[in-house]
């Protein structure tokens, strides 16, 4: 069979690995869900202003920098707007197209990146197999691919993240003198890091780190492991270069000190603004949220096969380098490199206690090293079938695609909200249900927006539609009601004014109003948001008519 089939196929072909091909069917297979999907989520409340503020970094670079409104623009110069700024050039490169949505696309793409990112990190680490179940187990986390379409920095900064990682675990193979397109490939995954957020500062220490922990390996006396550190910086240096410059080109305050990357960084740590945050049923301000918040969150988040097995690949790998026991491989130092990426930002979290809020949506950075770990612990478990009997591998391969399949229908469940996954452990969504986080960016507008038009179009006349308007409150930002079709429905800034309410329950918002419930969006048995009737019991005249 093999020869006839050389007769028909070339080599190439030949040599594809079934599992790459299965990582590329998964990545297709995401890109057309997200080309079919994008314009299904809601503009969330962060968006307009970050749209603002990448016009504003444009506008300082085409007036020569005399235009300075960028840096008294609320908080976002703190930021890089590496995203923003691709956005609105983009956006006015295709002036037929809403920005919006553009931006949506352009975050999703990003998402998809990131997955295929983490396939190839795991791919380095455990092979092909390990790659492909990266992938699914990344694919199937609502909190990143819920995130995808409007978390239009925390997405973004991520996957250029574990693009970095995987760039600088390929030089560290070759360390002290790393091929340069590794070294060049980090630079730049580093620089659109920085760009976004100054948590790309991280990847400095991650270097820092694997520079120390080869220099140990490699050389038994501290002379020679200063001069392997040494070298290894003098080699990083265009990757040093390539970073800053893509830092400061979309964060022009960055330029303003050599320091303010850094103070950026401890500015958001003592960030005090009177945001509420939701945890265990208790309400916290961002500044008082206690040390268990965060991890929390993630235990929470994440599908229980993601995070039951990065927790056993980083154990194992821990056990084999640190126990003398077994002699530690490759593998199991880039694995224990991979578990530190994912921990360190969180015990930094824990021991700092800093400012958190909206669940781990700052934290997103971590999700693609859980889900290289788990891929990586579910690979070893099959070649330990393998070994153990020719059949078992594939049994086991069968049980994951079983055990992953459960998060993957409940996702298709909750469409467009799959942000709302939460995973057995706090009994699903119902269980999380005004307990923890729910739909705090109001991605329910497009759906709330259909049922009051389709509640209108059966209690009214056409005539009346034609020329009679209605105001509706809406618990969220005014442009993600605006940004939808809405002819004969106006923004009422007034709450107690408004002809409809339009909350989600999250944080009891949909209690804030009295009115009939005409439309109830649900998922899972859970009411998420509603919409309310409020005219007959608004005073009369009070409702505010263009």
């Amino acid at each position: 069979m093999r020869r006839m089939g050389s007769r028909f196929w070339p080599a190439r072909i030949e040599r594809i690995d079934f599992f790459d091909a299965a990582t590329a069917l998964i990545l297709a297979t995401l890109l057309g869900l997200v080309l079919f999907t994008f314009d299904q989520y809601a503009v969330s409340n962060d968006e307009e202003v970050q749209h603002r503020y990448g016009e504003l970094i444009i506008s300082y670079y085409m007036s020569g920098f005399a235009d300075q409104t960028l840096f008294q623009f609320k908080n976002l110069y703190l930021y890089g707007g590496l995203f923003d700024i691709v956005a609105v050039l983009l956006a006015k490169l295709l002036p037929f197209i809403d920005a919006f949505s553009i931006r949506h696309v352009l975050s999703a793409l990003s998402g998809v990146t990131g997955i295929a990112a983490t396939a190839l990190v795991a791919r380095l680490i455990a092979g092909p197999r390990a790659g492909t179940l990266a992938a699914l187990m990344i694919a199937v986390c609502g909190v990143w691919y819920g995130a995808m379409f409007n978390h239009t920095k925390d997405i973004p900064f991520a996957a250029a993240m574990i693009a970095a990682t995987y760039f600088l675990l390929r030089a560290c193979r070759d360390l002290p003198t790393p091929r340069w397109r590794d070294v060049l490939g980090f630079g730049l995954f580093a620089g659109l890091a920085l760009g976004l957020r100054a948590l790309g500062l991280l990847l400095l220490g991650y270097l820092l780190v694997a520079i120390v922990a080869q220099a140990v390996v490699a050389e038994d006396d501290w002379r020679r492991r200063l001069r392997f550190g040494w070298r290894v910086i003098v080699r990083f240096l265009p990757a040093f270069a390539i970073a800053y410059i893509l830092m400061i080109a979309a964060w022009p305050w960055a330029f303003l000190a050599p320091l303010n990357p850094v103070r950026a960084i401890f500015t958001f740590a003592h960030f005090h603004y009177p945001i509420r945050t939701i945890a265990a049923g208790q309400i916290f301000e961002m500044a008082d949220v206690p040390r268990w918040y965060v991890p929390a969150y993630i235990a929470i988040k994440l599908p229980l096969p993601v995070l039951v097995g990065a927790l056993a690949a980083a154990g194992f790998a821990a056990l084999r380098i640190f126990s003398g026991r077994m002699p530690a491989t490759l593998r199991d130092r880039e694995t224990a490199f991979v578990a530190f990426a994912a921990l360190f930002p969180v015990f930094c979290q824990v021991l700092v206690e800093g400012p958190a809020f909206t669940g781990m949506r700052h934290f997103l950075f971590v999700v693609p090293a859980f889900a290289v770990l788990a891929a990586i612990a579910v690979d070893g478990i099959l070649i330990w079938l393998r070994v153990w009997h020719r059949f078992a591998a594939a049994a086991g391969i069968a049980v994951m695609c079983i055990t992953l399949s459960w998060p993957a229908v409940t996702l298709a469940r909750l469409h467009p909200y799959e942000h709302l996954y939460y995973n057995a452990l706090v009994g699903g969504l119902e269980g999380a249900a005004r307990r923890y986080e729910m739909d705090y960016w109001v991605n329910i507008m497009p759906e709330a927006m259909r049922d009051l038009q389709l509640y209108l179009a059966d209690i009214e006349p056409p005539t009346d539609l034609s020329g009679r308007r209605y105001s509706v409150g809406v618990c969220g930002e005014r442009m993600a009601f605006e940004h939808l079709p809405h002819k004969n429905l106006h923004w009422a800034e007034s709450w107690r004014d408004a002809d409809f309410f339009i909350a989600p329950t999250h944080m009891d918002c949909h209690l804030a109003l009295d009115g009939q419930v005409i439309a109830t969006i649900r998922r899972l048995g859970v009411t998420i948001g509603v919409v309310k009737d409020r005219r007959a019991i608004i005073p009369p005249g009070l409702a505010q008519m263009p």
